[in-house]
């Protein structure tokens, strides 16, 4: 038996579909701590995600982590958790969602758009089973990260290569690597923040946090930081905010070593200390609201900050499903397969029709199946 798979009852001739895959993070099916340790014991099993020796990350993990933090975050899951299940995983869904109808309207036909997930269900492994069994062999891979870091959008690459690479045909595969810098990206983040101060009023400051990485990353090369500062500056430019009025942190780090500075929470219990009034708090590197951004900025850091002494602390939500945030996509999408489209409007010309038939007529008296 081959080590490559063949879609089943392969036949000459069958039609080509473009397919694109949406990835982002993944969740726990359910806020309890047997759930989270399944979830987490895959996530940070990633070599991507943790750049230690194998074996002692491995006696770090199982002693350490997961027989207690998968207790801690499963408290925290709690607190968010809705009758829909997870925000992360039905705010990615609905994004998807939205994406494909806008593009199959646009464009007047189907196009093949599946959410995965890195870790958790919907796998990446499972979207792209359905692409083979659909027979799509022009993919588009669009990880839901604007900045590019090895930790996601480069694991992302790796476990989806990984699974075409098992394929006897591998499809015609393209990749959005970041669009941290793109003019409708900073475009539709600034008129998020502006339409929330249009309602809410405006605070005293405003603070881009995004999630942190160990420092050696940076130093070992990763863009990431540097990626996060340009769209923040961007942001900041569109709101023609002056430089007192603006700032950048880093959240979610895990463990001793030195993680990106300046740390989200130090910095808004400095500010407490300093009797701050309102500030606002935007994240731009999460497409959809997620554990990070509900529990840890709007509850955990806002309590943080509160404290302290200051004012007021305000989570301004992420794009989410938003008609701009859609629009976005969908023209991104479209940038990077229009050759594909017009390629596959070629294939409903009579001539297409003609030679396809003769074609398979040709491998028909060789014994293919048409």
């Amino acid at each position: 038996m081959s080590r490559y798979k063949s879609k089943p009852e392969y036949k000459h001739g069958d039609s080509d579909a473009i397919g694109v895959l949406m990835v982002n993070l993944g969740t726990p099916k359910k806020p309890t701590a047997n759930s989270v340790r399944t979830y987490l014991r895959e996530f940070l099993s990633d070599p991507r995600v943790i750049e230690i020796p194998k074996l002692l990350w491995w006696i770090i993990l199982y002693l350490f982590i997961l027989p207690f933090r998968s207790f801690k975050s499963a408290e925290a899951y709690k607190k968010i958790w809705t009758n829909k299940g997870s925000p992360l995983l039905f705010n990615s869904l609905n994004i998807a969602k939205k994406t494909k109808l806008q593009l199959n309207e646009t464009h007047n036909k189907e196009i093949h758009l599946e959410l995965a997930m890195s870790y958790g269900s919907p796998s990446i492994n499972e979207a792209l089973e359905g692409f083979h069994e659909k027979s799509i062999r022009q993919i588009l891979l669009l990880p839901l990260y604007p900045q590019y870091s090895n930790t996601t959008t480069g694991s992302v690459f790796e476990a989806v290569s990984k699974s075409l690479s098992t394929r006897r045909w591998i499809p015609e595969f393209r990749f959005i690597n970041h669009y941290h810098d793109l003019p409708l990206y900073i475009e539709a983040l600034a008129n998020n923040i502006k339409s929330y101060w249009e309602i809410n009023g405006r605070g005293e400051k405003l603070l881009f946090s995004f999630h942190g990485l160990p420092h050696k990353m940076l130093i070992d090369g990763d863009p990431y930081h540097c990626q996060c500062q340009k769209t923040a500056r961007l942001i900041a430019e569109k709101l023609s905010l002056k430089d007192e009025e603006w700032f950048i942190s880093f959240q979610s780090r895990l463990g001793r070593a030195k993680w990106l500075e300046p740390y989200t929470d130090e910095t808004l219990i400095n500010w407490g200390k300093d009797k701050k009034g309102v500030i606002d708090v935007t994240c731009p590197g999460f497409a959809a609201d997620c554990l990070e951004t509900l529990e840890e900025i709007a509850m955990q850091n806002n309590e943080f900050y509160t404290e302290a002494g200051g004012e007021l602390l305000r989570y301004i939500p992420a794009l989410n499903s938003q008609e701009n945030h859609i629009s976005m996509l969908s023209e991104l999408i479209t940038e990077n397969i229009s050759d594909w489209l017009k390629k596959d409007a070629l294939k409903s010309t009579d001539m297409y029709v003609q030679e396809l038939g003769q074609s398979c007529q040709r491998a028909a008296q060789k014994g293919a199946k048409n």
